[in-house]
């Protein structure tokens, strides 16, 4: 059955008098220039698909921070949304060389924070997960809540305020399963983070997921295997984040910690506690470890652009040329390597490991002479 959006015919009436013509041409290119002169950075998705267009050959499985890749600033499109650009010349020939590259939007430079509620069939979650953080009693029965639309609403009710997606003083767009893309540009100096409604860390609710910083949202007018992402507001310019709104993201952890003070130690304890049981706390071996570690540890002060995984991959390359030349035990490396990892980047331990197994098995290949430094 159609979800009711409290769209009415006058407001499909409206948008055709004010809707923008770039986004119903159903090309491509001129979304892409349209998104562009609202300031908003675009980069390309694959053809039919919401994904990124594929990196070049030499980026794909690479391990490189995207500040370090030539391909971005030699005009590329590799690494996703970190390659989004309002570049007039650029964007005409990415569209150029690929017309049916579909249009995504970096969400964090353009001030965007975009609410996307979902409509998927789903099972219904336990009472804590429907809002997080606020306490439902298991008493209470959830039937009759299907998606994302009823979760939002249920928010909205229980503050007191207007259903978002009835929301018709700004940018929506509904989307091809069904849902539904809510615009909102984000308050001077605001950053917001993005989340999976279904996350268990943070999620604003249930089947409704956040595009802000570190993300992007697929642009109106944009179509894939599924359908065509189509504004059905009288507006097609975003308007400002409802405070009711930023005070739910603030209290569902959306807006960034402030980075945490230096500690005077700039080894974390289980780090050092390795190195010294690598080689005694004092040999050359140790020392060169703590120094490459001590890189990855400091990103701790900065949440993002401290070129994490290129430190954490330098450290790990290191590591690998002290156990290629035996002067490093394999397990003692790895446990040091991945203490550093946890404190500067809690919660991406698995993919920390991937970086720091690639960068030992390579760092193994060449082992590091440290001469008679002992």
């Amino acid at each position: 059955m159609p979800l009711d959006l409290g769209i009415s015919s006058s407001d499909s009436a409206e948008h055709a008098e004010t809707g923008t013509d770039a986004v119903q041409s159903g090309k491509p290119l001129d979304t892409a220039l349209w998104c562009a002169e609202q300031g908003w950075p675009v980069h390309p998705l694959a053809p039919g698909r919401k994904t990124p267009a594929a990196n070049c050959t030499d980026c794909q499985g690479q391990t490189h921070r995207h500040q370090d890749c030539p391909c971005i600033a030699a005009g590329r499109w590799c690494h996703g949304f970190h390659s989004a650009t309002t570049d007039r010349t650029r964007i005409e020939t990415w569209w150029g060389a690929q017309p049916r590259f579909g249009v995504g939007v970096a969400c964090g430079p353009a001030g965007l924070i975009v609410i996307d509620v979902d409509a998927h069939p789903a099972p219904l979650p336990e009472n804590h997960r429907l809002l997080p953080g606020i306490h439902i009693p298991e008493s209470v029965s959830l039937d009759g809540l299907q998606h994302g639309f009823h979760s939002l609403a249920l928010l909205a009710a229980l503050r007191g305020q207007s259903d978002p997606v009835l929301d018709t003083t700004t940018l929506r767009v509904r989307t091809p399963s069904g849902g539904m893309h809510l615009w909102y540009t984000a308050g001077p100096g605001d950053t917001w983070q993005s989340s999976a409604g279904s996350s268990t860390k943070r999620a604003l609710a249930w089947q409704v997921d956040i595009r802000a910083h570190g993300g992007y949202i697929i642009a109106p007018g944009t179509t894939t295997a599924a359908g065509t992402y189509t504004i059905c507001s009288p507006f097609n310019t975003p308007s400002p984040l409802p405070r009711w709104l930023a005070a739910e993201l603030e209290r569902t952890g959306h807006r960034p910690s402030p980075p945490s003070p230096r500690t005077a130690t700039p080894v974390p304890s289980r780090g050092r506690a390795a190195v010294i049981a690598a080689g005694g706390g004092r040999d050359a071996a140790a020392r060169t470890l703590a120094t490459v570690l001590t890189a990855v540890i400091d990103c701790a002060a900065v949440s993002e652009g401290a070129g994490f995984n290129d430190k954490l991959n330098r450290a790990a390359f290191t590591a690998g040329g002290l156990v290629g030349a035996g002067r490093m035990n394999v397990a003692d490396a790895e446990s040091a390597l991945l203490a550093a990892a946890a404190h500067a980047r809690p919660g991406q331990e698995r993919r920390a490991l991937q970086i720091i197994r690639s960068g030992m098995n390579a760092g193994s290949r060449r082992p590091l002479d440290l001469g008679d430094r002992s």
